[in-house]
């Protein structure tokens, strides 16, 4: 039989028993429920060999599809400067040893590297420790007379234990004060004594210990002119190192992944993947900061974002705020086009624009798997060649991520047609931004009415604004090339 419905017991026996040693056999087990019995059920499926051939296809497929992302990513990363935060929570993280393995790897790579790491929790448990006192205002430490060598002593233990997993992995690094410091003062009536901020990065020596194959590793201890020490925000003293050498991209590695989008006021056409926001631009990062202007004090989420946008409008290409406990989840994010936390950026990361001739391969592969499921009906190179002006592509980073055509019809109409979305993009609005883009163009050309035929897809059309139509309504043209056997619905939008 294909399927079994087995209790508990049995499928246990089964799986032990009957299925032992059967290599061939792929089993899923689902729980299973019947509303009817009290008792839970178990149901097995036993899938046969051609959906075991599917799985490795899509499998061998994505695994390419990586590879061939991570390959031109390593080329245009050479030479480029990568400043990353790592977050202090991480220091007794397994992995670790794992992250700093990692990184040691980007420097063989060619990529210079700056390494920033927190101290928070090493600062608090040394504190304790010694029975300091250290209060905050508005979620800033004071640092006081007494506490700031329990601080400096945190900050090196934190910079040594980096240095040496760093000298394991056969890459040096160098523990150094590049940071020029100033005091933030009293503010408010609160006076916080040694707590200060960057006020310069000595960025010709910086680049100079870079040059001779070094990771400078930087302690969140800054100087003042005279040599008085300053305690300073690590993730803002890795935003001014960023900006001060001009980085590619800054990495906050945190303990949270990227910003929960269920936890603040989300601008209009920023989506959301699994609940964290995928990226934001720098108007949009803007936007957040001003509608959750009242978390900034003491959300550290808000504040990212806010030292994200600064840092983008100071010259940095992206930062990205990502989940640091995850192991590899730094050259997932560095080496792929689709992004695992959230990411701000200022240069033009993503874009749509016409069709040309070398994106038919990418187009054709984001078309597949709704060709195989008869979503999209069949198309060719051959086709979107001689349609190659139609067709509207989304690109990311050189790689095509989605697609769609407008096809002009008489009577002042077009048809949308062909889109289709990398699944691994589907759920970041990708598709409703597209067909946005679509509809400006058609207003852009004075069109009064886009048409669709669709099998599957009415629901999330309609969504979109298009109605309900009939067969009459297609041009005349479209109207005797109706394939009565597919029985398309028909959908139409009226352009303003």
């Amino acid at each position: 039989e294909r399927t079994k419905i087995l209790s508990p017991n049995t499928c246990q026996n089964y799986v032990q028993n009957t299925a032992r040693g059967k290599s061939f056999t792929v089993f899923r087990i689902v729980p299973y429920f019947d509303i009817s019995k009290p008792d839970r059920m178990i149901h097995i499926y036993r899938q046969t060999k051609t959906e075991r051939k599917t799985m490795d296809r899509n499998s061998l497929k994505e695994q390419v599809e990586t590879l061939r992302q991570a390959f031109s990513y390593i080329d245009r990363f050479q030479h480029s400067t990568f400043v990353i935060k790592i977050d202090g929570s991480l220091m007794t993280d397994p992995n670790l040893p794992i992250l700093i393995r990692d990184i040691a790897q980007l420097q063989d790579m060619g990529i210079r590297v700056v390494i920033v790491p927190g101290t928070r929790e090493r600062i608090d448990e040394i504190l304790a420790a010694f029975n300091v006192d250290c209060p905050t205002a508005k979620g800033i430490r004071i640092t006081t007379p007494e506490a700031i060598p329990f601080i400096k002593m945190a900050a090196f233990d934190i910079s040594n234990r980096i240095m040496t997993m760093l000298a394991e992995n056969h890459a040096n690094a160098v523990i150094g004060n590049w940071v020029r410091a100033i005091g933030l003062g009293v503010i408010d009536g609160v006076d916080y004594q040694h707590t200060g901020m960057v006020e310069k990065v000595d960025v010709d020596l910086l680049n100079k210990v870079i040059e001779d194959d070094m990771i400078p590793i930087f302690p969140n201890i800054g100087w003042s002119a005279t040599g008085k020490p300053y305690n300073i925000n690590s993730n803002e003293m890795a935003m001014a190192i960023a900006t001060s050498l001009k980085a590619s991209k800054l990495f906050f590695l945190t303990e949270f992944g990227g910003i929960a989008a269920g936890e603040f006021v989300v601008p209009e056409n920023v989506y959301a993947s699994d609940g964290i926001i995928s990226q934001l631009t720098l108007t949009e990062a803007a936007s957040f900061t001003d509608a959750n202007r009242a978390k900034l004090q003491d959300d550290e989420q808000a504040q990212l974002v806010e030292l994200g946008r600064k840092a983008c409008a100071a010259g940095v290409d992206r930062v990205h705020i990502v989940n640091g406990h995850v192991d590899g989840m730094l050259l997932k994010e560095i080496f792929s086009n689709r992004g695992f936390g959230t990411m701000i950026y200022a240069n033009q990361h993503e874009y749509f624009r016409a069709m040309n001739q070398a994106d038919i391969p990418g187009v054709l592969s984001v078309m597949e798997d709704a060709m195989e499921t008869g979503i999209l009906v069949p198309r060719t190179a051959e086709l979107l060649e001689s349609q190659l002006d139609d067709y509207t592509v989304y690109e990311v980073d050189g790689t095509i991520h989605a697609c769609g055509a407008m096809h002009n019809f008489s009577e002042a109409s077009a048809e949308v047609a062909g889109i289709a979305v990398d699944k691994q993009y589907v759920k970041l609005g990708i598709g409703r931004k597209l067909v946005s883009y679509l509809i400006s163009q058609a207003e852009k050309k004075s069109l009064k009415k886009l048409f669709l035929l669709t099998t599957r897809t009415a629901d999330w059309f309609e969504s979109l604004g298009f109605v309900e139509g009939t067969v009459n309504d297609l041009p005349i043209e479209k109207r005797a090339n109706y394939n009565e056997k597919r029985n398309s619905r028909v959908l139409w939008y009226k352009v303003q």
